[in-house]
C-alpha cells in the first residue's frame, strides 16, 4: 500500500488580473512572487507584461476577507529592466522574480530572470522592505571539475532559495538555490544543439541545487551570486513532466521534509524562443527533499496535484497553464499563488491531509465534490 500525497489545493479564485488601463499590463499580470513588508502587510511581486514582451516586476498588497486573500491594492513598480544585461536589442525583462524571505539575514532574496542579449539568464536581489531592492547580478556558477561543462553558459529559470541554511554537501551550512539550466544551445548558434554535463543523459530540463557557505554569505551578502557544488535533483519522471519541469515558490519545511510545488510541461514547443506553433499544458505536481540533503528527493507524486481546469486557466497569452510561484501563510493557513494562462493571478489553498493512504496513483475523493481538490500518489524516490 502507497501513501498518498498528504497535501491537497483548493482553487479559491482570481486574486489579480490586468488592469485595462495600464500599458505596463496589456499582455498580463502572472507569476507573482511574495513576501511581507516589515509592517506585517502581506504583498505579491507580480510580473507585469507590457507590449513587446516586456516584463517588469510589480508591487501590490493582498486584500484579505475574513483571512482569505481577495484581491490586491496595486503599489506601481519595484524592478524594470533598467540594467544592459536585462536588455537585448529586440528583447527586454525582468521575469518570473521568486522571493523567499530569509530570517537568519533578515532580507528577503529575490531571484528572476534577466531577458537580455543572450535570452534568460539568472540574477539575484536582496531588500529588506520589498520596495528598495539592491541588484546583486548575473548569477555566476563556479566552475566544478568533473560536471564536464560550464553552468554559465546555458540559460536558467525557475530559481528559488530554501529559507534557511541547508546542509551542505561537506556538511557546513550552506543557502541553496533551485534552478533549471537549459542544455539547448541551438537557439543561440543554428546548429550547436545540445550540449550535456557529465552522468547526465536526457536533455529535457529539470531541478538542479547550488550552494553557497553561509558563513561567506553572512559576511558578505554579494557571496550569494557566486554558487558552487551543483547537483541534479531530479529529472521529467512522469507522464505530466513529458517536456521538462521546473521549481516553484520557495522549499516549505513540512513534518515529511522540504516540499517543493514544481511544474510540469506536457505537448510541443517549438526550438528557440518563439512560441509560435507552441501547444502546452503546464501542470503542478510535488515532491519531498531530504532535510539532511536537500540534493535527494525522498518522494514526489506521479500525477498532477493541480491542473488547469477554470477558463482563466485554460484561456489567455498561454492557454492551459498553471504556474505556481508563491506560498504565503495567513492565520495558519497556506495559500498557494498561481499564473494562470501567463494572464491572471490565482490563489488557491493548500491543506495538509491527515492520515492519507492509498494505492492508486491518483485520487479525488468523493467527499470532496464541489471543490477543486485532489490528491495524488507520492512514490518514493
Amino acid at each position: 500500500m502507497k501513501d498518498a500525497f498528504p497535501y491537497a489545493m483548493t482553487r479559491l479564485g482570481v486574486v489579480m488580473e490586468p488592469d485595462p488601463s495600464s500599458p505596463l499590463e496589456a499582455f498580463g499580470v502572472l507569476n507573482p512572487a511574495s513576501g511581507r513588508t516589515p509592517d506585517g502587510r502581506l504583498h505579491l511581486l507580480p510580473r507585469m507584461v507590457a507590449a513587446g514582451n516586456v516584463s517588469r516586476v510589480g508591487l501590490a498588497e493582498v486584500e484579505l476577507r475574513d483571512g482569505v486573500p481577495v484581491g490586491v491594492r496595486r503599489e506601481g513598480v519595484i524592478l524594470a529592466p533598467d540594467e544592459g544585461w536585462e536588455r537585448g536589442l529586440s528583447n527586454a525583462g525582468v521575469e518570473d522574480p521568486r522571493t523567499t524571505w530569509v530570517p537568519r539575514l533578515g532580507r528577503h532574496l529575490m531571484t528572476y530572470v534577466a531577458f537580455g542579449p543572450l535570452g534568460p539568464r539568472l540574477a539575484l536581489a536582496v531588500s529588506d522592505d520589498l520596495r528598495s531592492w539592491r541588484r546583486l547580478g548575473p548569477v555566476q556558477f563556479n566552475y566544478q571539475p568533473g560536471l564536464d561543462t560550464d553552468l554559465n553558459l546555458f540559460p536558467n529559470k525557475d530559481a528559488v532559495f530554501f529559507p534557511e541554511p541547508v546542509p551542505g554537501p561537506d556538511g557546513r551550512d550552506c543557502y541553496a538555490m533551485l534552478h533549471r539550466p537549459m542544455w539547448d544551445l541551438g537557439w543561440l548558434r543554428a546548429g550547436e544543439g545540445v550540449h550535456l554535463p557529465a552522468g547526465i543523459t536526457d536533455e529535457r530540463a529539470g531541478i538542479w541545487i547550488s550552494y553557497v557557505p553561509a558563513d561567506e554569505v553572512e559576511a558578505d551578502i554579494t557571496t550569494l551570486v557566486r554558487l558552487r557544488d551543483h547537483r541534479c535533483v531530479a529529472l521529467p519522471e512522469f507522464a505530466y513532466e513529458e517536456l521538462k519541469i521546473g521549481a516553484g515558490p520557495p522549499p516549505l519545511r513540512v513534518p515529511e521534509g522540504w516540499l517543493v510545488l514544481h511544474h510540469g510541461v506536457t505537448g510541443y514547443i517549438p526550438p528557440g524562443w518563439d512560441p509560435t506553433g507552441q501547444d502546452v499544458t503546464y501542470a503542478a505536481g510535488a515532491m519531498l527533499l531530504d532535510p539532511a540533503d536537500p540534493g535527494r528527493v525522498l518522494a514526489r507524486t506521479a500525477e498532477p496535484i493541480f491542473v488547469p481546469e477554470t477558463a482563466e486557466e485554460r484561456h489567455g497569452v498561454v492557454p492551459k497553464v498553471v504556474f505556481p510561484t508563491a506560498i504565503e501563510q495567513v492565520d495558519g493557513v497556506h495559500y498557494v499563488f498561481y499564473g494562470m494562462a501567463d494572464t491572471k493571478i490565482g490563489v488557491a489553498r493548500l491543506d495538509r491531509i491527515e492520515g492519507v493512504r492509498d494505492e492508486t496513483p491518483f485520487r479525488s475523493d468523493e467527499q470532496w465534490t464541489g471543490t477543486d481538490r485532489s490528491a495524488a500518489g507520492f512514490h518514493a524516490g
